[in-house]
């Protein structure tokens, strides 16, 4: 009986933090969907628009480094229940705003606190109900709500769009996320320890040990393995970013594709996404369970990841030839989102541990997300609009990816803590 009910307690996290992302990834597959009605209607520029997005960034940014502190305290449920009050307002809220400000103080600010509530609530509550051989696996079917976000919201916006304006649009998803976050705070469960509890599936390697060290932000951030993290996760968000934004106009415009062609070869990452992302986490946890040690596994899965970004950014820049080689690149940027996020988050808890993670890694979500988005977003806008092409922009995200893989390769597999501390 006590098995079972653990067993239930972690599945209401998973289920908690599938919502979480669902309604994260909404709003950022949204806003591509909504910025040329938005435009069209209230008359200003595309980078007036995009620069509310850019600010809630920010936002996002700094309330994640608190929702670290909150869940190593008190768990998810305060921090969802805060990011469906938010995250709802700054839907609906927008949806009434005839001027400038009164579109970018509500929406970066609401949905930027809102957001900020979700990413770093979810991974590292899943992390810390599940470890070694079960984490990958937990956390692939928790993510796997950001490709179903990016297919049914995007193309439900789509949808009203055609017989409604944006504004409706944006009602209808400030009920979809508050009635999904409420559901989310009320499913969510503190930390295991809080019930008595160990996190599932003991790290091959290693024994489980009421002795963990309790590490302090300042403590972490001297040693190396956090940094090593953040430059392999930040590499990675500026290709990846530069991408997502880039990549429908980027058909439209080198490869001369249709834009229902390019719109549709870019869904196809989210709907690959939904077979990759459980199916790449069972993967990483095969690996673990091979290799015999979480962190090398880890760190294996965190070199795969940017090796399947480089590969995917040679083949759209071969799309010109064929378009099945950008149907196949659309599929291996889906196995990159699929690992990189989370293989992050669960090498840092096999360094520093679960029980002040939160802290941790909040503030290195701070550090990533506060620059990687901009950055990439800004990096392949700015070498178009220097060359006419995307090619640099491209070659750029190339080149991101290769990094991210030379700082997966640098990370160690142990740390000592006394020494490193000492430092």
């Amino acid at each position: 009986m006590e098995d079972r009910r653990a067993s239930k307690l972690g599945h209401m996290v998973v289920l908690a933090s599938w919502l979480a992302v669902f309604c994260l990834f909404g709003y950022r597959s949204t806003f591509s969907v909504l910025l040329g009605p938005m435009t069209k209607d209230l008359g200003w520029s595309v980078s007036k628009v995009s620069l509310g997005y850019s600010i809630m960034m920010m936002v996002y940014a700094v309330t994640a480094f608190f929702s670290g502190m909150i869940i190593d305290k008190w768990g998810t449920k305060p921090a969802y229940a805060i990011g469906s009050v938010c995250a709802a307002l700054g839907f609906y809220v927008t949806s009434f705003a005839q001027t400038y400000f009164g579109y970018l103080i509500p929406y970066a600010v609401f949905a930027g606190i809102g957001t900020g509530m979700l990413w770093v609530s979810s991974t590292v509550s899943v992390r810390k109900w599940y470890i070694g051989k079960s984490y990958a696996t937990m956390w692939g079917i928790a993510f796997m709500g950001a490709p179903v976000a990016q297919v049914a919201l995007s193309l439900g916006v789509k949808k009203i769009l055609l017989t409604m304006d944006w504004r409706l649009a944006m009602r209808g998803l400030s009920v979809v996320v508050l009635i999904a976050l409420i559901i989310a705070a009320i499913v969510a469960k503190k930390n295991p320890q809080d019930y008595g509890l160990e996190a599932f599936g003991t790290a091959p390697g290693k024994k489980a040990s009421g002795n963990e060290h309790l590490w302090t932000v300042k403590e972490a951030f001297g040693t190396f393995p956090i940094w090593g993290a953040i430059v392999a996760f930040l590499t990675s968000m500026v290709a990846e970013f530069l991408i997502w934004t880039q990549i429908v106009t980027y058909w439209t415009t080198d490869v001369k594709l249709s834009l229902g062609t390019a719109t549709n070869l870019y869904v196809m990452i989210g709907i690959a996404g939904i077979i990759t992302m459980p199916l790449m986490g069972i993967i990483a946890d095969k690996v673990v369970v091979k290799v015999g040690n979480e962190t090398k596994g880890r760190k294996i899965m965190l070199v795969f990841a940017p090796v399947m970004g480089v590969i995917a950014c040679i083949l759209l820049l071969m799309s010109k030839q064929s378009i099945i080689l950008g149907g196949i690149a659309c599929i291996l940027f889906a196995i990159y989102w699929a690992i990189e996020p989370g293989g992050v988050a669960g090498y840092a808890g096999t360094i520093y541990g679960g029980k002040t993670l939160g802290k941790i890694w909040g503030t290195a979500t701070l550090v990533v997300m506060g620059i990687g988005p901009a950055l990439g977003s800004f990096m392949g806008g700015f070498l178009f609009d220097r060359s006419g092409s995307y090619l640099y922009s491209i070659i750029f995200a190339t080149c991101s990816f290769a990094v991210s893989i030379v700082a997966a390769l640098s990370l160690p597999l142990s740390i000592d803590n006394k020494k490193e501390a000492a430092k």
